[in-house]
C-alpha cells in the first residue's frame, strides 16, 4: 500500500471532520441526515466515561479517508454485552486498499477490551461491497427488518 493509513480514536476536535464524513455516509446510503445539527452531542458522547460512542478515523497524511463507530449493548437473547458497529465508511476512492480492514481492527479490539460477546451491525441489503467485506471477516448474516420510529423533540 503506498500510502500510510493512521486509525486514529476521534476526540472532540475530530467532530466537525465527523459530521461532515458522516453526512457524505449518509448520502451514499440514501439516508436523510441533518449535518450541521447537534455537534455538541456527538461531542460529549465521544467523552463520557465510559463513552457513549466509540469512533475511529483513518486518515492519511490530513485527509480523512474513513471512520468507523459503535456503541456497547447488552443481548436480553445472548445474555451478555456486544458491540454494535453503527457505521464503518470508506470514501469511494479510498476503496480496496485494507482501510475498512484496519477500522474492522480498531472496532474488534474495542470489542475485545470491553470483554464482548460480540459484534454485531447492518448494512443496506443492496450493498453487495459491503456484504462481501463482512463475509470475508467470517461474519454470518441474519435476515431482519430494521425498523425507525422518529420521536418528536428528539
Amino acid at each position: 500500500m503506498p500510502h500510510d493509513v493512521a486509525i486514529v480514536c476521534a476526540t472532540r476536535s475530530h467532530v466537525p471532520a465527523l459530521m461532515s464524513i458522516c453526512a457524505e455516509h449518509a448520502a451514499f446510503e440514501r439516508l436523510p441526515h441533518a449535518p450541521a445539527v447537534r455537534a455538541e452531542v456527538l461531542a460529549d458522547a465521544l467523552h463520557g466515561s465510559p463513552p457513549q460512542l466509540y469512533a475511529w478515523l483513518a486518515c492519511i497524511g490530513e485527509a480523512l479517508v474513513g471512520y468507523a463507530s459503535a456503541t456497547q449493548d447488552f443481548s436480553t437473547l445472548d445474555r451478555n454485552t456486544y458491540l454494535h458497529m453503527d457505521c464503518l465508511y470508506v470514501r469511494a476512492a479510498w476503496r480496496n486498499r485494507a482501510i475498512g480492514q484496519q477500522l474492522w481492527n480498531a472496532v474488534l479490539d474495542q470489542a475485545t477490551s470491553l470483554g464482548c460477546a460480540a459484534v454485531q451491525w447492518q448494512t443496506p441489503s443492496w450493498n453487495d461491497g459491503a456484504a462481501r467485506f463482512y463475509r470475508r471477516l467470517g461474519a454470518s448474516e441474519s435476515a431482519k427488518l430494521r425498523y425507525v420510529l422518529p420521536l418528536s423533540g428528539a
